[in-house]
């Protein structure tokens, strides 16, 4: 019988323990959470939310080390594991190759690699943004639901994948019917749900929007040679490290250390687990060398609906200037950006 011990099967021995532990707690937090939210106590509905909304967050990140490969050393493994995550935080409609394909061009490409041009769709139907901007002076995520309207129906809407069509309908299917019979039958469940879903997608984007300077460019079914593929230089001059903290180290668990971005755009093969460790041999603890938590909050809330579509009349400083500006909360970031959606 073949030898599939954790050392065999697991692309770093230590990886039983931080992947493995990833793994557990959103699993075991989701279905803690999904249970928490159908209970008769108002209290244990919310604390349920919130969990729920932090187990789909870290699924969500562990699809990202899977797509990076990181977890297993085989990429079927990583592969089947991603997709199973998948289901956790909602993003199954679409392919796991599909988002795993659009990040790999955005660290090959060193661009923001996509198909949809939000800033025209907006331009086009005037309306939709000042109903989305209206939404997000509330802090409801309405740009980022946008996206994930077109992650639900990626077929019908993306010509390049009219062949998913028969998954995608499978998909929304079974989610929409076990959405739809909650709603009518425990009403206050489904609304807790999507309230949690919403705070996943606010998470994810807070985490991306200031992470780096570049705007986003319609190519990702282009094969065009990317003019700054390789440029590893200007890669990392264009990145920027937003941690939750430098000083208490297990608060960046809470995002698998996503915060350390220059570090993960250095080296795409250390693990989450790893970041602070790679981004201390890059930087050591300068705090000059990141965008404070003070910072990144106070940037979210003044730029909310400034940050939606470009604003001719914001200056938009790149490179070192972006990151002095933004350690001042002087820019507004970008949105909209997620792993989660592939186009």
């Amino acid at each position: 019988m073949a030898n599939c011990s954790s050392s065999t099967l697991l692309k770093q021995a230590d990886g039983v323990i931080w992947h493995g532990g990833a793994v557990v707690y959103s699993v075991a937090a989701y279905s803690a959470g999904i249970v928490g939210i159908f209970h008769s106590n108002w209290l244990i509905n919310i604390a349920a939310m919130f969990l729920l909304t932090h187990a789909m967050t870290i699924a969500a990140y562990m699809i990202h080390e899977c797509g990076h490969n990181l977890v297993f050393k085989s990429i079927r493994h990583n592969a089947s594991l991603g997709r199973f995550l998948s289901w956790l935080c909602g993003s199954a409609y679409g392919t796991y190759e599909d988002m795993r394909y659009k990040h790999f061009r955005h660290h090959v490409d060193v661009d923001d690699v996509v198909w949809f041009d939000y800033e025209k769709f907006f331009e086009d139907h005037p309306q939709v943004l000042r109903i989305t901007q209206a939404l997000e002076w509330f802090y409801i995520p309405a740009h980022d639901l946008i996206m994930h309207f077109i992650m639900v129906f990626t077929s019908f809407i993306i010509p390049q994948r009219r062949n998913q069509r028969r998954r995608n309908v499978i998909v929304i299917v079974m989610r929409a019917s076990i959405f739809v019979t909650v709603a009518v039958l425990f009403p206050m469940a489904a609304l807790l749900y999507s309230i949690a879903y919403m705070m996943m997608i606010t998470v994810l984007r807070f985490m991306d929007s200031l992470q780096h300077d570049y705007a986003y460019n319609l190519t990702l079914f282009d094969f065009d040679k990317p003019p700054r593929k390789g440029d590893f230089a200007w890669e990392q001059e264009h990145t920027y490290s937003n941690p939750h903290s430098l000083n208490h180290e297990w608060v960046n668990w809470l995002t698998l250390n996503f915060g350390f971005h220059n570090a993960h755009h250095d080296d795409m093969n250390v693990p989450w687990y790893r970041l602070p460790e790679k981004h201390r041999e890059l930087f050591g603890d300068d705090p000059a060398a990141v965008i404070p938590f003070s910072s990144q909050l106070k940037i979210f809330h003044k730029q909310r609906v400034q940050r939606i579509v470009y604003n001719d009349e914001l200056e938009s400083p790149i490179g070192k200037d972006f990151l002095l500006a933004a350690q001042k909360a002087e820019v507004s970031g970008g949105n909209a950006a997620s792993f989660l959606t592939s186009f």
